[in-house]
């Protein structure tokens, strides 16, 4: 089989749409899977049992069922409850919540890493509870932890795909696309299997130049 660059230049403008919902449901996904992480992080530290015992249940849920039987949920199940989002919307939302799961275990790992010592001094200070995760504990936790969120980052990037099966045009949902309209397969594939390679790749470097100089 020979290699059509016709067929390359004809599924570029599919590629560069795709590059854009993908790189939407990357940004807004890490987000989410930031900021909900954090919360679970913080709520599994409090004192009270009935707050504890929710989210651990709910967390160990959704961190020991796939990605894909949750997107199905999501959006093929709720509307059948009254509840409908659009496709992109469930997708982002799927992504952020699976992934927050794991970025919470990150969180406590970073705010378990913080000498004990720097809790007794802000003891010692007086300082109010908010005052003391806000201003001694989060800052010195989230140094530690940040490149291994960024390890999740490019995890969730090559989860994206996954979107596709309910009906997300992301890069692979666009392959799949321009393939069932122009009978092309090697090319499309093959150009999105680069464009992870070279996405991912220069991000790990990023990740571990970013590692080495935060353990400094």
């Amino acid at each position: 089989m020979k290699w059509d660059w016709n067929a390359v230049s004809d599924f570029m403008p599919y590629f560069w749409d795709g590059l854009k919902v993908t790189l939407r449901i990357l940004l807004l996904g890490s987000l989410m899977s930031f900021a909900l992480g954090l919360v679970w992080a913080l709520l599994m530290r409090t004192p009270t049992r009935w707050v504890r015992w929710p989210v651990g249940v709910v967390t160990e849920f959704v961190r020991d069922t796939p990605l894909l039987v949750q997107l199905f949920f999501l959006f093929y199940v709720l509307p059948e409850w009254g509840l409908t989002f659009s496709a992109l919307t469930t997708g982002v939302f799927a992504i952020g919540l699976h992934y927050s799961t794991y970025t919470m275990q990150v969180y406590r790992a970073g705010i378990e890493a913080v000498p004990v010592g720097q809790w007794e001094a802000a003891t010692a200070l007086n300082l109010p509870v908010r005052r003391t995760w806000t201003a001694v504990i989060l800052p010195q936790a989230i140094r530690r932890v940040i490149p291994a969120l960024g390890n999740y980052v490019i995890a969730m990037l090559k989860d994206t795909p996954i979107l596709m099966v309910i009906t997300v045009l992301e890069l692979m949902g666009q392959a799949r696309l321009f393939s069932q309209e122009h009978y092309q397969f090697t090319e499309p594939i093959t150009v999105i299997g680069v464009a992870f390679v070279l996405i991912s790749y220069p991000a790990s470097l990023l990740i571990r130049a970013l590692e080495r100089r935060l353990v400094r």
